[in-house]
């Protein structure tokens, strides 16, 4: 009898786990991982840290495919796919698969007439922190164009290594698509301490070789460019396959991680989810998101456990000597609670987000990992708390249950 074959189209994070856990959970068919990089797969959070620094030369994954028995591809980019012949079409030729998990992963944003000029970076790849490390080796300036989550991390990185650094933000505040001014506000004197420059309201309307160009008519000159304002799913080679796109270009999973034809599943940065917990559609890019996908996935194709993927999104972040964690998601109506004073300086805080009833939805913490864990056990047990009570810094957020 021929032996089920499970293609796995991506082989970042979520793709090598999808391997590990088809083999954890007891799939004894064929399991094919196709890569569009050659590189072996990697974990990406290294690559603004360690591998930007030179401290590391890569982050190979720690999984040993060849002896799980996967079938690895790797430089074999996937073009095309027709879920009614079951056939996944690569660069390299044609894959015919029983079961199909898309792992493709998301793509950096670049500016509008950006791509190809020489000394413009994007920071996603093995390959684009490589590209960028020999600026920071040779303590070039760096001009990062925008102030998320990627921005502040560069600039960490490009700071310690000394480099003079300036930090371009359209927007009036630091990581605008994530958390509120209020919230970041403290964080601009990171910048500051680091001995970064920060622009905050300053829109970028023009990059070149060794050039940025603000609304303002202001041009900064730089070795080295970094544009960090966002990643796209990396899907545009499914549309006209069938395949559900969503509005921003994911992949529109349900909640157990169908793609919305049969044998095809999607995981990690190029899928979305409608979640239960939070009343909408989720897309994140986050590395915690990637293994519970993958997990979530392999259950629903073989069945061995109720599989629906709604999980408390975890994000960290390490910027200017600060270990910043955010778990759950907060909506505009939801009641931020600080704890601990911010505004006077205070290194260590965290903010806790309440529905009106104190039902927690989300938690900010910055070096106070405590919070972040008991936070996001409560968020996940749906657990109301009286917000005078979770005001208190000293006081563990275990101990403010609502009476």
């Amino acid at each position: 009898m021929t032996k089920r074959t499970a293609v796995i189209a991506g082989a970042g994070l979520a793709g090598v786990q999808t391997a590990v856990e088809l083999r954890g959970q007891g799939w004894d068919g064929r399991v094919v991982l196709v890569g569009a990089e050659p590189h072996a797969p990697y974990d990406r959070p290294p690559l603004s840290k360690s591998v930007l620094l030179g401290t590391a030369e890569g982050s190979t994954l720690d999984v040993d495919l060849a002896a799980l028995g996967v079938e690895t591809h790797l430089g074999r980019t996937a073009t095309g796919l027709s879920p009614d012949e079951h056939r996944l079409d690569t660069d390299a030729g044609t894959l015919e698969y029983d079961e199909l998990v898309l792992a493709t992963g998301a793509d950096a944003v670049t500016l509008p007439g950006a791509a190809g000029v020489p000394g413009v970076h994007v920071l996603r790849t093995l390959d684009d922190a490589r590209r960028l490390r020999p600026v920071l080796e040779a303590k070039g300036s760096v001009v990062a164009v925008g102030a998320g989550w990627i921005g502040a991390e560069a600039a960490t990185a490009a700071a310690r290594a000394g480099s003079p650094v300036t930090v371009v933000e359209a927007a009036h505040h630091v990581l605008a698509g994530a958390l509120p001014p209020e919230v970041t506000e403290p964080m601009r004197a990171w910048y500051a301490e680091a001995g970064v420059t920060l622009l905050t309201g300053r829109a970028v309307t023009g990059v070149r070789d060794g050039e940025v160009e603000l609304a303002d008519g202001t041009v900064l000159g730089a070795d080295a460019v970094l544009v960090g304002v966002g990643s796209r799913p990396a899907t545009g080679w499914l549309r006209g396959s069938g395949i559900p796109l969503a509005d921003d270009g994911s992949v529109a999973a349900d909640a157990s991680l169908r793609a919305g034809v049969p044998g095809v599943h999607a995981v990690g940065d190029c899928a979305s989810f409608p979640s239960a917990r939070y009343g909408r559609r989720l897309l994140i890019h986050h590395w915690d998101n990637a293994l519970t996908g993958a997990r979530t996935a392999v259950a629903d194709i073989l069945g061995t456990a109720p599989a629906v993927h709604d999980p408390v999104p975890y994000f960290w972040s390490e910027q200017f000597d600060r270990y910043v964690q955010y778990a759950g998601r907060h909506a505009a109506s939801d009641t931020p609670v600080r704890r601990g004073d911010q505004a006077a300086g205070d290194r260590a805080w965290s903010v806790l987000w309440l529905r009106p009833d104190g039902t927690p939805t989300a938690v900010l913490a910055v070096d106070r990992p405590r919070d972040l864990a008991q936070g996001r056990r409560l968020i996940t047990r749906g657990t109301r708390l009286d917000p005078a009570l979770a005001a208190d810094p000293g006081r563990a957020l275990n101990a403010c249950a609502a009476a």
